[in-house]
């Protein structure tokens, strides 16, 4: 049974990782800094302590370890962009000091793969309306500049006993696990209580196709990945789309915010990753789960992540 190692695997995405490759069979461990609560994953996972410090020796985290998934960010509370609140400088060594640190550990320690969560920030808030991995990036963001460094530094470290891939992942959704308020719980709520709602577009991916994702590029034929860069998107949606289906399940009579202008919207190719095998949810995925979180009464109230 191969062993992985996901850091941040009780976050948001991180937990969609660990499931899916429970499910698939994989023996996972969680790197954080705390451990998670009874009955938070569908199993028992292991916890192994680990946090984003460029100071710390934790190679013995990688001990018996064979795939790294990195999906640990540290940043305010709610928040990727513009996540570095008042201390950019710490944002910037935890983030990506940090993580060349683990990325350095787990090769020493004889890690096989590493996986790295990064994000369409890398990209800046481009004109054209489609981005593909070959398109410049130009990140005008902390946040966005500092998943493209990680991207590079880990890039730069592949080799043939080092299979390294970075992917990087638009708007993620999907059921927030236990306790825990999912992405849109803020907008259901201020649409169900007649709050103005402001119309928004966006590109959305469910949390377990960010993990079918991440278990290609474990799976993949080497020559296929390493070193590469995957774009994780799949719908273009927005808040007038995504309550519709709210008002149809709850039968809500408050008026639905404007349809946003989606012409200008730069959406990711996927092409590169479903030249491996990946198949997204689509538009079915996207209301079957809205209709799911919205038959949920405890969803109804919370924050809403930004999306990555």
């Amino acid at each position: 049974m191969t062993r992985v190692l996901v850091s941040g695997g009780t976050g948001y995405v991180g937990r969609f990782i660990v499931e899916h490759l429970l499910a698939r069979g994989y023996k996972v461990s969680v790197g954080g800094r705390t451990q998670p609560a009874d009955g938070f994953f569908s199993r028992p996972v292991p916890h192994v302590p680990l946090r984003l410090d460029p100071d710390a020796d934790q190679i013995a985290a990688f001990d018996n370890i064979y795939y790294f998934v990195h999906a640990a960010f540290e940043h305010v509370e709610g928040k990727y962009r513009g996540g570095e609140g008042a201390d950019p400088q710490g944002f910037r060594r935890a983030n990506l000091a940090g993580s060349v640190r683990l990325f350095e550990a787990a090769r020493a320690a004889g890690v096989r793969r590493c996986v790295f969560l990064s994000s369409r920030a890398v990209y800046g808030d481009r004109a054209s309306p489609i981005v593909d991995e070959a398109s410049p990036a130009e990140p005008d963001t902390l946040y966005g500049a500092i998943k493209l460094g990680t991207e590079d530094t880990l890039k730069s470290m592949t080799g043939h006993d080092f299979v390294t891939a970075s992917l990087r992942v638009t708007g993620v959704y999907g059921p927030a696990g236990p306790g825990r308020r999912h992405k849109w719980s803020s907008l259901f709520a201020d649409y169900l209580a007649g709050r103005p709602v402001a119309s928004r577009v966006g590109t959305e991916v469910h949390g377990d196709d960010v993990a079918k994702a991440v278990r290609l590029m474990l799976e993949a034929d080497p020559a296929r990945v390493s070193g590469q860069i995957f774009n994780v998107s799949d719908v273009l949606t927005g808040n007038h789309e995504i309550l519709s289906i709210l008002k149809a399940v709850t039968g809500c009579a408050h008026p639905l915010p404007p349809a946003a202008e989606i012409g200008e919207f730069n959406v990711m190719s996927t092409d590169k990753l479903r030249a491996l095998g990946w198949v997204p949810g689509g538009e079915e995925r996207l209301a079957s789960t809205i209709r799911a979180l919205a038959g949920n009464t405890q969803s109804l109230i919370g924050f809403e992540p930004e999306d990555r």
